[in-house]
Order: C-alpha cells, then structure tokens, then sequence
C-alpha cells in the first residue's frame, strides 16, 4: 500500500509569465516513452509482479522504493505544465475571445481538454502508452531495462532543459536530472551485485556532470545525488545491502529512512473563461452551510 503526503519534492517558483509552448515540451517529461509515466508504471508493475522476494529482497526494495519516489515525480512534472501555462488567457465575456491566445499554442489540448493543466501524454500530444512500461520477470533484464530507462529519461531532462528559460521548468529539470542519477546509480550498483559488471563506467550518459546545469547544482550540494530514501518509516531498509559504499565522486552512499522533507503544493488559481473549477462565490457559500449541517455545526 502506499501513504500519500500532502506536499511536493521541491518548492516550484512561480513563473514570471506564462510558456504555454514551453509547457508543450514539458509533457514530453511526464507522458513521453522515458517520462515520469514510464519509469513510475515500469517500477511499480516490476514490483507487483517480483518473484522470490524473500531470497531477492534487496533487489526487490530497490524497485519498491524507487516506485514511490516516481509518484512525487510525476507530481512535480505535473505541476511545473500547469504553473507555466497560467495567465496564457484571461477572464471576460464569451463574445470577446478571452482564450485567443490559446489558438497559436502548440498544444490546443492544453486549453480545449484539460483547463490548462497537465495531460497524460507527450510533447506531440499522443497519449502515454502502456506498452511503455517493461516487465519481463527476469531480474537482470528488468535491472538492464530500468538502468536503460532512467539514462533516456536523463537525455530527454537534458534537452528540454535547453529547450526553456523557463525558471519552474529548469528548477524541475535541475531536480530531476540530480535524483535520475541517483536512481541510475541504483539500478547499476544492483547489476553489479547480481552480476558482477560495473555499469558505473557507462554513467553518466550523455557524457555532462549534473553541475553543468546551475539548477542541478545547488541539490547536488545538498548530496541529493548520494541519498536513496526508503519512502517508508518501517519497511525496505534493506537497500542498504546494496545502496552502500562510494558515490562515484567520493562521497558516502546514504540511506535515508523516510522520505524528503518537501514543499507546499501550488494552489491553482481558478480560470473563469475555463469554467475551472466552476465553482463560484455563491455556490461555495452554498458548500459551505451544507459542510457545516453535516458536522452539526
């Protein structure tokens, strides 16, 4: 079962203006074939579906936790789009074209489907697939696919990156890109415990340090990129047996018991010309007195 926090990974800042086209290549990192999608719907079929999890323990918490960390992932995704696509329209009568500036945005989708909010699909607009994620029942083929997959994922963070100036994006991406590699270097020191093959000497790929990017640099500080967290107070403490030893710079590996401290979720402004959430002054008034009947107050 999992436990839900009401909090995000990081503190998001606001954008200074709204990047609808910027948030259109941000989708790639949530719904693309190496998005946040795919490496939370991979890990956690993986783990559901793990054989001999009493012998292959470690291996098996090493999925598990990693799992749960990808739900705070494709939250964090999720609410970079929808904070840089706010204030793209603005409210005011039908007749008047309050959505105009809508028509010319890469993704219509954005504005038409979702109330400028986050979709479950890539930067091309197609719907994230189930065929993305990879379960095979074979350990060192889930371990290679997985180390594949956090690798892609990083490309991809790496690009878009490049792609924006946008200050929520790149304190996502710079998040992301430190914690990816973390999760990289799982997934290698796992292979090199069930088969004796160093993966280190692979990483990182595309050849460029995290410190490249000024968003990175600061988590890397904090030794974000050292730490694996068990997400949980009791339980999978047993990554330890291989989470352990050097990072690759010469820090210490560490296990954390828990989770990360974390942020305040954005509160979403509603959008009138959206209908979004359609609740207005009245009728929240109206939600109000019939919450307080049914305490009895």
């Amino acid at each position: 079962m999992f436990k839900r926090i009401d909090k995000l990974a990081i503190d998001l800042p606001k954008p200074k203006s709204p990047d609808a086209n910027g948030a259109a290549a941000v989708q790639e990192l949530l719904g693309g074939k190496f998005g946040e999608m795919s490496t939370l719907n991979t890990y956690m079929i993986q783990s559901f579906n793990f054989r001999n999890k009493k012998k292959l323990r470690p291996f098996y918490e090493i999925i598990a936790s990693i799992t749960a960390e990808e739900f705070g992932h494709v939250e964090l995704v999720s609410n970079t789009i929808n904070l840089m696509i706010e204030g793209t329209t603005f409210p005011g009568d039908p007749d008047i074209t309050p959505m105009q500036a809508a028509k010319d945005k890469r993704n219509s989708q954005h504005f038409i489907v979702s109330a400028q909010s986050a979709l479950l699909s890539d930067s091309m607009g197609r719907p994230w697939n189930g065929d993305y994620a990879f379960t095979s029942g074979n350990l060192i083929l889930d371990l290679v696919n997985n180390f594949f997959l956090e690798v892609g994922a990083r490309t991809h963070k790496m690009r878009v990156y490049e792609m924006t100036s946008n200050e929520t994006a790149r304190e996502m991406i710079g998040y992301l890109l430190v914690r990816g590699g973390t999760h990289v270097l799982a997934y290698a020191k796992a292979l090199e415990v069930a088969t004796g093959v160093d993966m280190t000497k692979m990483i990182p790929i595309p050849n460029l340090d995290n410190r490249a990017f000024d968003h990175a640099r600061k988590y890397e500080a904090q030794g974000l990129h050292r730490r694996l967290y068990t997400w949980s107070d009791k339980y999978y403490r047993d990554i330890a047996q291989i989470w352990k030893g050097q990072h690759p710079d010469g820090g210490q590996l560490e296990v954390v018991i828990g989770t990360p401290d974390g942020a305040p979720i954005p509160d979403l402004e509603e959008i009138p010309e959206e209908f979004a959430p359609g609740i207005g002054p009245d009728e929240f008034m109206e939600i109000v007195k019939r919450l307080q009947r049914s305490a009895g107050i």
